[in-house]
């Protein structure tokens, strides 16, 4: 019997910025978890490239960006693991930590529902955890049906089940990093005490993309 939601998001967080944790926040409130684990990854099987910032100053910009809020907590588990690292390990993973009674939901965004039939052993993930999508306002419900043919009626259906809605915040990683090397502002896009540890550390300076 499940009497506990933990809610995973992982990225690379490069850097993380105000649209990731008001997601993140409201995503917990309507599933009931009673916390959202950030997990920075080392790098991303599917984007083959490695972040711009280190893993310890991504790491310390996400502990910065959350302590203020009690659901946030932070995992390096897949910066400790030889890359790539894949969800499917670290959800099980959180599986043998937090015990049967826990339900594992890991939150992606819509947008990205199509690169799920190149992830790593995907239907073993959807029967493992719930893959909650994060549909943003205006845009338009993703189709899970063309993957019945591949996964099957009852994992279409548990993932259709599983989407929610998100506010849209029009924040981007990549277009902070063009900021940042080109000397811009980005108050409003970042925690305050992520702008002062990227600015102290001189990080995204030569950034391009």
């Amino acid at each position: 019997m499940v009497t506990t939601r933990i809610a995973m998001f992982g990225g690379t967080f490069d850097p993380i910025h105000v649209g990731h944790t008001t997601v993140a926040d409201t995503a917990a409130r309507q599933i009931d978890a009673r916390k959202v684990i950030f997990i920075p990854a080392k790098i991303s099987p599917l984007k083959g490239f490695f972040p711009f910032a280190s893993d310890s100053d991504r790491l310390r910009m996400i502990e910065l960006a959350t302590a203020g809020n009690d659901l946030f907590a932070v995992s390096d588990c897949e910066l400790k693991r030889p890359a790539p690292s894949y969800t499917l390990d670290t959800v099980r993973q959180f599986k043998r930590q937090y015990g049967p009674e826990t339900s594992i939901h890991w939150l992606i965004g819509a947008d990205g529902i199509g690169d799920l039939v190149h992830w790593y052993k995907i239907q073993e993930l959807i029967d493992e955890c719930h893959l909650t999508a994060m549909r943003r306002p205006g845009y338009p419900v993703p189709d899970f049906d063309r993957f019945e043919p591949l996964w099957g009626p009852q994992r279409v259906a548990k993932l259709k089940h599983d989407m929610i809605e998100t506010p849209l915040v029009n924040v981007s990683s990549t277009e902070v990093r063009r900021q940042l090397a080109t000397g811009e502002d980005v108050t409003g896009m970042l925690h305050p005490d992520v702008i002062q540890y990227i600015c102290e550390h001189n990080l995204y300076r030569g950034a391009q993309s």
